[in-house]
This record gives structure tokens, C-alpha cells and sequence, in this order.
């Protein structure tokens, strides 16, 4: 059960591996033999990691309080850090301040697993215990949740160095088709939509402030996110509001009592999120 849901949780059979500390074919054996025992599948193996069932859903749901509470039962001093923590967020965020944050309690034993992805799907994967903790852009519904306000993310309207035109007849670099951060900066700023479709779309707001800087045209980002480049110069604000856009992060967790290594990870976040 302990090796199901690792694998459960890291979504792979070989990423599952070293936190058990047991080679990738035992764990594949005693998967192999729990399914059979149960007589159900609980993961379709892809070209890179499993997916689990809705099997396997039920039996996380049902096991992982069980198995945590085991796990934090040791002699003596409980050690916080006996397990891996499954932290999980947007990229840009988690590796630009997320991950930075965790450097001290990394150091102290902690032993991290994470992975990035949309609010939505993260938060999915909350409830069916894939992760311990979420940082998100969007404030989770429902009562299954925890959410506590990290920090708030500034939205700036940049463009290139040289830049020297109307920012809302230039060119866009977008992070999807659908403008989602742009469009919510030209209703709030500018009190329109964006008058075109983007010049160039890439899902990555490293790429989008890297496009920028290269020239292909203006975008809006979170300031944490080029604020080195806008004080090199690299790039230039070209709108400065009075009241600029702001979207609250939250770091999520179930509404259950939270395990040590969980919560000292929510709590080093909170504590760092003032200098974000």
C-alpha cells in the first residue's frame, strides 16, 4: 500500500522509486502484485510515468490518511521530514520563488517532490491526495480546502528596450490564444480588449518576457518575474497606473489536520512571501 501510493503520487513508476528506497522493478512488482491481488488495474503505463484509475483514486483517497499517520509514528522525536513532501504549482512562480524559499528546510532533511501545473488541475489533484500542498493563482471552491493568502502578484505592461510605440497596437506575445493575463490588463488599465489576435503564442512566462526582450512585441507579466530586467533595462514598463492589476496566491491544503513536513513547508512559504 505505502508503494502504490507513492507511485500514485509521483505519477511514475521510477519517480516513485528512490523516496521508497527500492529499485524501479521491485516497485513495478509489488504494483503488479497489488493489482492482481484486488483484481482491478490502477495504472495505464504511458511513454512517461502512469496514469491512475479511478480505482486507484478511490484506494488514495481512502489509504493516504492511514499511511501518513503510520509514516509520522516513529521512535522518539516524530521527524518531520520522514516522508517526502508532494508540493505542486505554477512553474514560473514555484521556480522563481516557491522553490528558492524551501532552500533552508531542504537543508534541514526535507525531501521534496513537485510538479507544475494549471490551478485546476493542481487542485484536482489536492482532493485526490496526489499532493500534501498547492500553490495556486486562483482561489479554490468548495470545503475540501484550505487556502491561505501567500502573496499578491503586480501585473506590469512591458515591451522591449528600444520600444518607442503605441503598446496597444503592437504586437502581443501571449502565454495562451485566449490572452488570459493580457485581457484581464486591457479591461482594467485600458477599459477595452485586445484589438488582435497575439503574434506569438508560448506557454511559458520565462519564454514570453525572453520573446519580449528579443523584440517580437509587448506583453504583460508579473512584476516579480522581470523585475531584474526592468531595472537592467532589458525591458521597459510602458504604462505605469495608479492602481495596476493584482492576483492573490493562495498556498492550499486539505481541511485536515496537516502533517509536519507539510506544514513546515506552508509556513516557510508564508514566512518568505513578504519579499516576493
Amino acid at each position: 500500500m505505502r508503494t502504490f501510493l507513492a507511485v500514485h503520487r509521483a505519477g511514475s513508476l521510477t519517480g516513485a522509486a528512490p523516496s521508497l528506497g527500492l529499485s524501479q522493478p521491485t516497485v513495478t512488482a509489488q504494483v503488479r502484485a497489488l493489482e492482481e491481488q484486488l483484481g482491478r488495474q490502477l495504472f495505464v503505463r504511458r511513454a512517461r510515468g502512469v496514469t491512475p484509475t479511478s480505482a486507484a483514486d478511490e484506494l488514495a483517497a481512502r489509504i493516504a490518511p492511514h499511511i501518513d499517520a503510520l509514516a509520522d509514528v516513529t521512535p522518539g522525536r516524530p521527524d518531520p521530514f520522514a516522508t517526502p513532501v508532494h508540493l505542486a504549482g505554477p512553474t514560473e512562480l514555484t521556480t522563481a520563488r516557491v522553490l528558492p524559499a524551501l532552500a533552508g528546510l531542504v537543508a534541514r532533511g526535507l525531501r521534496l517532490r513537485v510538479t507544475f501545473g494549471l490551478a485546476d488541475d493542481l487542485l484536482a489533484g489536492l482532493t485526490q491526495r496526489r499532493f500534501d500542498l498547492v500553490v495556486s493563482t486562483i482561489r479554490p471552491r468548495g470545503r475540501g480546502f484550505t487556502a491561505t493568502p501567500l502573496t499578491d502578484e503586480e501585473f506590469v505592461l512591458v515591451g522591449p528596450r528600444a520600444f518607442s510605440g503605441d503598446p496597444r497596437t503592437a504586437p502581443l506575445v501571449a502565454y495562451a490564444e485566449d490572452l488570459p493575463i493580457i485581457r484581464r490588463y486591457w479591461r482594467s488599465v485600458l477599459g477595452t480588449r485586445p484589438p488582435a489576435a497575439p503574434a506569438v503564442v508560448v506557454p511559458d512566462l520565462r519564454a514570453v518576457l525572453a520573446c519580449v526582450r528579443a523584440g517580437f512585441g509587448v506583453s504583460v507579466l508579473p512584476r516579480y518575474l522581470c523585475a531584474a530586467e526592468l531595472a537592467s533595462g532589458e525591458v521597459v514598463a510602458l504604462l505605469e497606473p495608479e492602481e495596476p492589476p493584482i492576483n492573490t496566491l493562495y498556498v492550499v491544503s486539505r481541511t485536515e489536520p496537516c502533517r509536519p513536513g507539510p506544514a513546515a513547508v506552508r509556513d516557510a512559504l508564508l514566512a518568505d512571501a513578504g519579499r516576493w
